[in-house]
This record gives C-alpha cells, sequence and structure tokens, in this order.
C-alpha cells in the first residue's frame, strides 16, 4: 500500500472505510486487530465493550497510540474470525468498532457485518 492511498482511505467517511473493510478483508481473507495482554477494547455510553478490527495492518499500527500505544498488530484469519470470534463475541455482548481512524468508526452489531461479509463472500 502505498502511502498517498493510505492517507486517501484513511480520511474516508465511516460508512465509506466500513465498506473497504468488507471487501478487503474478503479479499485477504485475514481481519487485523491491536493486541497487548489482550485485545484492543473501548466503551460506549451503555459501558458495553467495543472490540476494534482493521482491514490492513497499516490501519491498525496507525491506531497504536495513546493508550493503545504498546499494543501491536495481529492478524486474525477470516475463518476463523466467522466460526469461532464472532459467536464468542456475540455471547459476551460485545459490539464492534470497524476500521477506527483515530476520529471515528463504524460502530455496529456483530449479526450485521456476519450478514455483509457472507454477502460479500459469495461473489468469490
Amino acid at each position: 500500500m502505498t502511502s498517498k492511498e493510505f492517507e486517501a482511505v484513511i480520511k474516508l467517511p465511516a460508512n465509506i472505510r466500513y465498506e473497504y473493510f468488507i471487501k478487503k478483508v474478503t479479499d485477504s481473507e485475514a481481519i487485523w486487530g491491536l493486541y497487548d495482554d489482550g485485545w484492543a477494547m473501548s466503551s460506549d455510553d451503555k459501558e458495553r465493550l467495543l472490540v476494534s478490527f482493521w482491514p490492513r495492518k497499516e490501519f491498525a499500527e496507525y491506531c497504536a497510540y495513546e493508550e493503545w500505544s504498546n499494543y501491536k498488530a495481529h492478524c486474525i484469519s477470516l475463518d476463523d474470525f466467522i466460526s469461532d470470534w464472532l459467536p464468542n463475541m456475540v455471547e459476551d455482548q460485545h459490539k464492534l468498532l470497524i476500521f477506527w481512524n483515530r476520529d471515528d468508526s463504524a460502530v455496529l452489531e456483530i449479526q450485521v457485518l456476519l450478514n455483509d461479509l457472507v454477502k460479500e463472500l459469495k461473489k468469490y
């Protein structure tokens, strides 16, 4: 990824970054998170945990700053994410923080992401 492409994508509105996320993770079959003795999370106004994910390592690393400065980007296979991660997050009542760019992100229910991933995977 060129720095020009990175800068262009990171500045997109959250809904467009979400669409980019869906296409990139289904194409690469990989999702990126930040990890340091636990996965990078925040919480919403109802105190529900939001788990953060990105479509590429570069974007995750860009967000490893401030309270997440010690976190490192880790790859999760798309198969594991769909079969293990998402069901466990549903059980734990977490929500998803998709493609945060240090400013905003898409925050959504797990079933919405799962439906969008399955729909995109059918194109392959």
